[in-house]
């Protein structure tokens, strides 16, 4: 699970269309040859392209950090005088970060998350009897996509799945992005309001933890202690925020996401005959078109990144849409190679702010794309203008209708 710092807040010009947003990956090939590490004087951030450059930022930590206070001129939205970004890990260095980060930890290792593949193909199944009883189209994300992660951390975390329309009205605030510059100071507002609801849910819910604790994640963060204090709220809400938005959201995308690798490469008629879809292939589909495009940091001090000079107090945001493009790391990365190996993306991202929930979104996604898969016939795409996701570093689309014969 990933939600980062956003040190941009508005889109590059160059991918202020819905166009360009579906599809950046020409510009991202552009910006590779000609200019790699880039100043946008629009945004006053430095954008970065190359694997090798966007690893390295991801991976350090102490020059490239996550809390914007190390950017003294990058002004955030506020709320009651304190910062309205999430209060959790995400806005944490290492070691802060770390200890935060371990409270939960347990809940997503690899074996712990094996142990909920039966219940993730329950659910998938479930959803799947209810969408798939319209015979011949559904809305791929409204009707599965995006239930069926909320539905996996809601229970988790221990919140009532039937408020999945209100997570999702939450969670597409948290990671929008304004439409336009001009929009910002009423964008900001309705952002601040929703992140209040949001927080005030939460905290009702931990105080309810800590006095009757259950089998659940809420629970956990309500009654962890760190160095034998406890949390602060702001870190305990903090923490619920990130695993109830960065729990959906991720796997949302990256559902959508492989579906539309897979029309765009005939590749339809090789799943619904195999009924299942292989490790490899997801592991293409989260480098080709990454759920997560970009993730900003902030410079602790001068740095020198390729040919360019960068001071302390910068806002640097590193594609990995890019990077994962890469030809300097992946042949023919411009191509979808269902089979690729080896294949080191960084769709997760890289270093200690990795992707806490990547074994679920991997385990969720390989579920829910082989039951699909395994029940549908002459499967397509039809023609239809798509909407993506209106996030600057969030990538996905807002719906993908897809027509069917059930087997």
């Amino acid at each position: 699970m990933s939600i980062e710092p956003q040190g941009a807040n508005v889109f590059p010009e160059a991918l202020s269309t819905r166009e360009a947003w579906l599809e950046p990956f020409d510009w991202y090939r552009e910006m590779r040859e000609n200019a790699p590490v880039h100043y946008d004087p629009e945004r006053n951030a430095w954008d970065v392209f190359r694997y090798a450059d966007v690893k390295r930022i991801l991976g350090d930590d102490a020059t490239f950090s996550v809390d914007p206070e190390n950017a003294p001129d990058f002004v955030s939205p506020k709320m009651d005088g304190q910062e309205m970004a999430i209060s959790s890990m995400v806005s944490e260095d290492p070691p802060r970060h770390d200890e935060l980060r371990d409270v939960v930890d347990d809940s997503f290792r690899p074996q712990a998350i094996r142990e909920l593949k039966p219940r993730i193909r329950d659910l998938t199944g479930e959803l799947l009897d209810n969408a798939l009883d319209r015979e011949g189209e559904i809305d791929l994300v409204e009707e599965f996509a995006y239930p069926l992660p909320v539905m996996v951390i809601a229970e988790l975390l221990g919140v009532p799945v039937e408020e999945r329309d209100q997570f999702k009205e939450w969670s597409d605030a948290l990671i929008a992005a304004p439409s336009d510059p001009e929009s910002g100071e009423a964008f900001a507002e309705r952002q601040i309001e929703l992140f209040q609801e949001m927080s005030g849910y939460f905290m009702q819910l931990i105080k309810e933890r800590r006095q009757d604790p259950r089998e659940d994640l809420i629970s956990t963060i309500a009654n962890a202690e760190i160095d034998g204090e406890p949390l602060p709220p702001e870190n305990m809400v903090g923490l619920c925020i990130l695993l109830l938005v960065a729990g959906n959201i991720t796997t949302t995308n990256l559902i959508a996401n492989a579906m539309r690798c897979f029309g765009e490469n005939d590749l339809f008629e090789t799943y619904t005959e195999a009924g299942v879809v292989p490790t490899p292939t997801i592991e293409e589909v989260l480098r080709y078109r990454s759920p997560v495009q970009a993730m900003s940091r902030f410079t602790t001090e001068d740095v020198t990144i390729g040919d360019e000079s960068i001071e302390a107090g910068e806002v640097v945001v590193a594609w990995m849409g890019s990077a994962n493009r890469d030809n300097r790391q992946f042949p023919e990365g411009d191509s979808f190679v269902p089979d690729r190996s080896p294949n080191q993306h960084i769709g997760f991202g890289y270093g200690a702010h990795y992707c806490l929930g990547a074994p679920l979104a991997r385990l969720e996604a390989d579920v829910a794309l082989s039951e699909l898969f395994g029940r549908l016939a002459d499967v397509e795409i039809p023609d239809t203008t798509l909407q993506p996701t209106r996030s600057s570093f969030i990538y996905g689309v807002d719906s993908l209708p897809i027509r069917y014969a059930t087997v």
